[in-house]
């Protein structure tokens, strides 16, 4: 894909799913209503990103922030805890609500209309979920592992709808449990039952392993989740941070098997949206981290190319959000070709990581 080409891919990206979650949403009054406000804020985001653009400055439509370090499950082959930024307790430097809403306040102001929130669980942050609520300009995916939705939770989605519950799910109850642990499947369930019943749109994150592959990208799943009240689906390729879990990555064929499949699903169930990573994003002409199309922000600030490359050589504690985009780490990501490496599919940070060192 031309540069060009990649450009109208990254200011149109946004739109696309705003579009696909009005469609989603189209029987929830409440939930269309707001999703057609915010539909406005993303035309005049994409017009700030490009008037910055022509002034030579590139400015992603996407964040992924990862709010807290801490989390209250042990995944098998959880990312974070590998390479050691999640733990129980969480570190003892995370960044406040007020600096987050700084953050926010800074995305916003440069066109940036859609934040994805991270963990560790980020349910343990009401704080800065509160804070992110405030900040209407900006769609927050918040990407739960679905076990602390109590009421109180229940409440603050229905009041700001701008926050979007995505509960992570593995298929049915044995693979999700054998994952997540004993009871996360019903505790998942039970919280879906809720939203739907209080109205609140959401969506399912799966990671796709060879294990798992052929139970989520099923019409019987997906279906099942649309009972469930579920619209939206993303799709996350296994990476193997852990290096004990190797196996369960997807290989060439589950890669263009699950290529496959998505896009019969979208052609099939048009009433839910799909999302798949890095999937979609190799339609895009190569990886979009380091500022290229997003980038990650650690919870203590560090500016990151990706979740998975978890490499910094600045924070959003002493620079701003602009600055973090043109530092020199980012710039050598972005100019030295890592980016663009062939992109067959799985993530293209995480296979060169020693090559991301050293442009630090």
């Amino acid at each position: 894909m031309r540069e060009n080409e990649l450009e109208a891919y990254l200011s149109k990206g946004v739109e696309r799913i705003v579009r696909g979650i009005l469609r989603a949403s189209a029987e929830n009054p409440k939930e269309s209503l707001f999703m057609s406000r915010y539909a406005v804020s993303v035309r005049e985001a994409g017009r700030r990103r490009t008037k910055l653009e022509r002034e030579g400055e590139h400015i992603p439509p996407f964040l992924i922030a990862s709010i807290t370090s801490a989390c209250n499950l042990h995944c098998q082959g959880c990312y974070a805890r590998a390479n050691a930024s999640c733990t129980d307790g969480g570190g003892q430097a995370q960044l406040t609500a007020a600096q987050w809403g700084e953050i926010f306040c800074q995305a916003g102001e440069l066109g940036v209309a859609f934040i994805l929130l991270a963990g560790g669980e980020p349910l343990l942050r009401r704080d800065v979920l509160a804070e992110a609520g405030r900040h209407r300009r900006i769609l927050f995916p918040v990407f739960t592992n679905g076990t602390m939705l109590e009421n109180a939770y229940i409440k603050l989605f229905d009041e700001n709808r701008n926050l979007i519950p995505i509960l992570s799910i593995e298929g049915a109850e044995k693979l999700t449990d054998q994952r997540r642990g004993d009871g996360v499947y019903a505790a998942v369930r039970a919280a879906m039952e809720r939203m739907a019943e209080s109205g609140i749109l959401f969506g399912a994150s799966v990671t796709v392993t060879k294990e798992n592959m052929r139970e989520v990208l099923s019409e019987d799943f997906t279906a099942h989740l649309v009972r469930q009240g579920c619209r939206a689906v993303i799709y996350v390729e296994y990476v193997p941070a852990d290096k004990g879990t190797g196996y369960l990555a997807p290989g060439e064929a589950e890669r263009a098997y699950m290529e496959q499949r998505i896009g019969i699903l979208r052609e099939s169930c048009r009433e839910q949206l799909f999302l798949s990573f890095p999937g979609d994003e190799k339609s895009s002409g190569g990886c979009l981290a380091a500022g290229r199309g997003f980038f990650h922000i650690n919870a203590e600030g560090g500016a990151e190319p990706c979740p998975f490359s978890p490499f910094s050589d600045t924070d959003l504690l002493h620079t701003s959000l602009r600055e973090a985009l043109r530092s020199p780490f980012f710039v050598r990501l972005r100019t030295e070709g890592l980016l663009t490496a062939e992109h067959t599919g799985g993530c293209v940070l995480f296979e060169q990581e020693q090559a991301v060192k050293e442009c630090l």
